[in-house]
């Protein structure tokens, strides 16, 4: 795939290409989320309900970080971000780590990050690596209490003027590992201009894989490396 040297590109990933890490993800038959109802974990009335639930649930998920590791194609994609010359800017939905661990700088978290926490009282936002419960405070403000750094259902992603705003002015963009069940990701490909290249990887096509001009289906681990190849020339 050739693209200009100074193309500007903009990348989309979403828990499939996690999944190959070892996350599981909440939309397959033994996802994320069979234990509880998204109503009981993933709102702000689940959190105002019963805060101690919605703590452990995703105090498990911060923990199980330590079991897996970055794959092949988050590595790939921090190469690609290294190597490339023109905008560059990677999107993920996932709130895990593995991005960061391989080496992605130029990279924003829309959905938010498990390993981070943020006040309830000042809007802080702090790293928090250990486990959250009712009786965390913020390190800045010392008395607002701290919620899980998560963009839960029926709130706003995160970023999302700067998002659009590089999808609008890009020359590729890439899903990959997306189920395009999740608005407003799932509709980015629509943002992009009408001369960029839009492309799709993930294992079975998506629900809106109609509206890129290309759907490679296949593991994430196999596709983002071969494509980032193509990327470098190499």
């Amino acid at each position: 795939m050739a693209l200009p040297p100074d193309a500007s590109i903009v990348i989309l990933t979403g828990a499939g290409i996690s999944a190959e890490s070892g996350l599981r993800t909440f939309r397959d038959a033994n996802g994320l989320w069979e234990d509880h109802r998204v109503e009981e974990v993933a709102t702000p009335e689940a959190f105002r309900r019963d805060p101690a639930l919605v703590h452990r649930f995703y105090n498990e998920r911060r923990r199980s970080l330590a079991s897996v590791q970055p794959n092949a194609a988050h590595r790939a994609l921090a190469r690609l971000e290294r190597a490339w010359n023109g905008p560059f800017l990677l999107v993920t939905q996932n709130v895990d780590d593995l991005h960061d661990r391989a080496g992605s700088t130029q990279l924003l978290h829309m959905h938010g990050e498990l390993l981070k926490g943020r006040c309830l009282g000042c809007g802080a936002i702090h790293p928090w690596p250990g486990d959250l419960d009712q009786a965390s405070r913020c390190p800045a403000c010392g008395a607002g209490r701290v919620r899980p750094h998560i963009v839960w259902f029926g709130e706003l992603p995160l970023d999302m003027d700067r998002i659009y705003d590089a999808v609008e002015r890009c020359d590729l963009f890439v899903a990959i590992g997306t189920s395009g069940h999740v608005y407003p990701a799932a509709g980015l490909v629509q943002a992009a201009p009408p001369g960029a290249r839009t492309v799709e990887l993930n294992l079975e096509p998506s629900r809106v894989a109609s509206a890129f001009q290309e759907a490679r289906t296949g593991r994430a681990t196999d596709l983002v490396p071969a494509l980032v190849d193509e990327l470098l020339g190499g």
